[in-house]
């Protein structure tokens, strides 16, 4: 397995090396055998929830890069980003803020800051309790989702009064002490720290700690056709989503040094590359991006698993850094400041947008959730498509527009028999014959009367009286 963050990852510091996914190597551009949609053991997810109880590192862990520098460059907006201007955010707020949802970001940790309300759910990678975001990564998407407003900006999260719960499963800046060889089976990254199991008994974790909403700004990419090795997460992401847990998941990244190859635009038929979580479609709401004219983001990695997009480029979110009060829009890294793009942080939006969503309609189930987010979402073409699903999300129109128990659309797609043309109904044939019949009976009488009238006629001739002048 790959990580799919592509160029979000901006916080790497050595080049990226290549990851294995259990036992198999994954090489760009090696041929792709068929995909087809996941299929979901149920019995493999005991191994998860045996984790999800006491978050811990499995193998002893050390710190083996500095912490990723957030920067703002420029003035802090006094506008709001467009990526969040797009989206009509008050309008929406006059429905619905988010209050009572409780939110997981399971990601690199979200750090404390002062316009989030956090709580801490533990940490698969160090001893902390995943309120540390030494990567730079899960506090910008935290910021995104539930970051409250601020009289010095115009940044604000989309749901405002959403808690977030952060669980810490992966850093790019640990990694397994004395570790030698190729990356254990699961693992994300051969670089950094966590696995697709780690993964799974967070999902498990945020479930039973009472998350309404779950997003994971993380994708590992397979070959198609081979060992995923994420059994357990997708029993992790179908056990949230029967318990009625909306869980919202990055799309992934092209990036062919990570084995990200892109897909193309034809379903499960032509698909190269897997990103997990994201293919588990039936049971999680993946996310691609936009660019800031609305068209699709080249960085997404298409698939038939996108449900719907946001805007995923120059992304302004809060800063991590301990202590950190401000907004960041840049990461310092080996190469530079660089802008926060990817679908790591598209996903966000969507997340956020389902938390105003379950604070207005709190009877609706996670299936109904995100098919509301997905039916009331704009596509530039007709109907959905493998770059950005159902198009661009409209949180004023989810959270208003009244929605058909099943979409008009249904069953539009099934073959039906095209029916006999039926036969015209003529006029009412009763006036008419009624008509005829009178004709009838009048010509008979006249004939009859005129019949009778001839034998008189005949007598009145013979009757005559003689010319007696001639």
């Amino acid at each position: 397995m790959r990580s799919a963050r592509g160029r979000d990852r901006f916080w790497i510091r050595i080049p990226c090396a290549a990851v294995v996914l259990g036992a198999a190597l994954f090489v760009p551009g090696a041929p792709a055998s068929a995909a087809a949609p996941p299929v979901v053991d149920m019995g493999v997810l005991a191994e998860a929830q045996a984790l999800s109880g006491k978050p811990a590192p499995m193998v002893t862990t050390e710190k083996q890069h500095y912490c990723a520098e957030p920067a703002l460059e420029g003035a802090a907006p006094k506008d709001a980003p467009l990526a969040q201007r797009v989206l009509n955010l008050p309008s929406a707020w006059q429905f619905s803020r988010g209050a009572g949802q409780k939110v997981a970001v399971i990601d690199t940790g979200v750090a404390r800051h002062p316009r989030l309300n956090v709580e801490a759910g533990g940490d698969y990678v160090s001893d902390t309790d995943g309120t540390e975001d030494c990567d730079g990564h899960g506090t910008l998407v935290a910021g995104i989702i539930a970051a409250h407003p601020s009289p010095d900006d115009a940044f604000v999260g989309v749901a405002p009064e959403a808690q977030i719960l952060t669980i810490r499963q992966f850093s790019e800046a640990y990694k397994a002490k004395d570790q030698s060889g190729s990356a254990p089976a699961g693992s994300i990254s051969s670089s950094g720290y966590g696995t697709t199991l780690t993964m799974a008994a967070a999902v498990v974790r945020a479930v039973d700690m009472g998350a309404t909403v779950i997003n994971i700004s993380e994708a590992a990419c397979a070959t198609a056709g081979s060992d995923t090795a994420d059994g357990a997460l997708g029993a992790a992401v179908k056990y949230a989503y029967e318990r009625n847990v909306v869980v919202v998941a990055a799309a992934g990244n092209v990036d062919s040094s990570t084995g990200c190859n892109q897909n193309e635009e034809s379903g499960w038929d032509d698909v190269q590359t897997v990103a997990t979580p994201a293919y588990f479609s039936p049971y999680v709401l993946s996310v691609g991006s936009v660019d800031i004219d609305g068209s699709p983001s080249s960085i997404t990695l298409y698939g038939p698993w996108v449900g719907a997009a946001a805007v995923g480029r120059n992304v302004v979110s809060l800063d991590s850094k301990p202590g950190g009060t401000g907004l960041v829009n840049r990461v310092i890294g080996q190469n530079g400041a660089q802008a926060i793009n990817g679908t790591s942080f598209a996903a966000p939006f969507v997340a956020g947008l389902a938390a105003l969503v379950r604070a207005k309609y709190p009877e609706l189930t996670a299936q109904q959730v995100m098919d509301r987010i997905t039916r009331t979402a704009h596509a530039p073409g007709q109907g959905r498509d493998d770059r950005i699903g159902a198009g661009l999300i409209d949180p004023l129109a989810a959270l208003t527009a009244h929605i058909p128990a099943t979409p008009l659309s249904e069953g539009a797609d099934e073959p039906r028999a095209f029916p006999e043309p039926g036969v015209a109904a003529g006029p009412d044939p009763l006036p008419r014959l009624i008509a005829a019949i009178g004709s009838v009976v009048c010509l008979a009488a006249l004939a009859i009367g005129l019949a009778v009238s001839i034998p008189y006629r005949r007598r009145r001739s013979d009757d005559e009286l003689p010319d007696l002048d001639s």
